[in-house]
């Protein structure tokens, strides 16, 4: 799809801004293989803000392949010259969707778990967008000379992963798939950098973690895996914005799905420069980079289809059976959809 005709975020006239989010939306499902129509409100004459934006902050993870090729490529600044673009990194994402709750930031991505515990504490955000599954992209590790040979060995055993991370959900699995209850391990709540310093040192079992530190890891020690995402978890990624900024700049959500769309592009059409790319900005090894990709299918940015928002709504009902979010919440209610007025973003 070609760019906006504008060089600033500037919105056109609203009815126009939402057809061309539309198109992009419609175009963008076909990309991910979707046969049915996108579930999406038609385009109102009116509502949209004409307030130029005057900044832009993004959160983003060393994950975040696709965001990370567009800050590295500068797409976004030559884009919008008269916005201000500014980018953060986060080592999980709930500590993103805490920035974003708070106005530090109008945009982000994380995995499935995080927008659950910030729907579920009040938090004001709302999905935009997502992009394919990638269940094998996360696992749960233990040493390769770990006497752990299945899931039902972590009975009684510490576990490190961040709390209220996509490795929190993947975890919620492997201990309902090995028939076990959630009071029968230890979680040991510790971000990615502490986890893996705990993990080579033996302090706790088992470590349920994400690439790139599932391959950084995997590359460095040869743990094993006793067991991905697959089947268990299909570690979604999701797209969440400010809700003001959802409401009034739906004509940017549309660009910053075209960029990150190209993103993906770069990603399977040249998979060097990619990598070239993430490994001069992470730092991380080309090695490293290379695996974590390969384990990632295309991943095109588009809408959150209907099926999508039941897989997260598994992902909330699960957390809150077992009493680790403190009431029930429906995903639904905090998807955005252009030209509708969201219903109280309450959980």
């Amino acid at each position: 799809m070609p760019p906006l005709t504008s060089n600033t975020l500037t919105p056109p006239r609203s009815a126009n801004a939402r057809r061309r989010l539309l198109q992009l939306l419609v175009v963008t499902a076909s990309s991910w293989g979707l046969g049915g129509p996108v579930a999406l409100a038609q385009p109102a004459a009116s509502g949209a803000s004409s307030e130029p934006l005057q900044q832009l902050r993004i959160g983003y993870q060393k994950s975040a392949a696709n965001l990370v090729i567009v800050k590295q490529s500068g797409w976004l600044e030559k884009r919008f010259p008269n916005t201000k673009i500014g980018w953060i990194e986060f080592p999980a994402g709930p500590q993103l969707l805490e920035a974003l709750s708070v106005g530090s930031l109008e945009f982000g991505l994380t995995g499935d778990s995080p927008p659950v515990f910030a729907q579920a504490a009040g938090k004001e955000l709302v999905y935009v967008g997502a992009e394919p599954s990638k269940p094998d992209s996360s696992a749960v590790l233990v040493l390769k000379d770990s006497p752990l040979k299945s899931l039902a060995d972590l009975k009684g055993r510490k576990i490190a992963l961040q709390k209220g991370s996509s490795a929190h959900y993947l975890l919620v699995r492997a201990v309902e798939k090995a028939g076990l209850q959630w009071n029968d391990i230890q979680p040991a709540y510790l971000a990615p950098a502490d986890a893996r310093a705990a993990f080579e040192r033996g302090s706790v079992d088992a470590w349920a973690i994400w690439d790139p530190f599932y391959a950084a890891t995997e590359l460095a020690i040869q743990p094993r895996a006793l067991t991905t995402g697959r089947g268990l978890s299909g570690n979604n990624s999701f797209y969440l914005a400010s809700k003001p900024f959802a409401e009034k700049h739906a004509e940017v959500i549309a660009a910053l799905f075209e960029e990150l769309t190209r993103a993906d592009r770069l990603v399977q059409q040249d998979r060097a420069a990619a990598i070239k790319l993430i490994a001069d900005f992470s730092g991380l090894d080309a090695g490293i980079v290379s695996l974590f990709l390969q384990r990632r299918p295309p991943s095109p940015v588009g809408p959150i289809q209907p099926a999508t928002v039941t897989d997260q709504q598994r992902v909330a009902d699960a957390f809150h059976k077992l009493g680790l979010i403190p009431k029930p919440v429906q995903v639904a209610r905090i998807v955005w959809r252009p030209d509708t007025r969201l219903a109280a973003a309450k959980p």
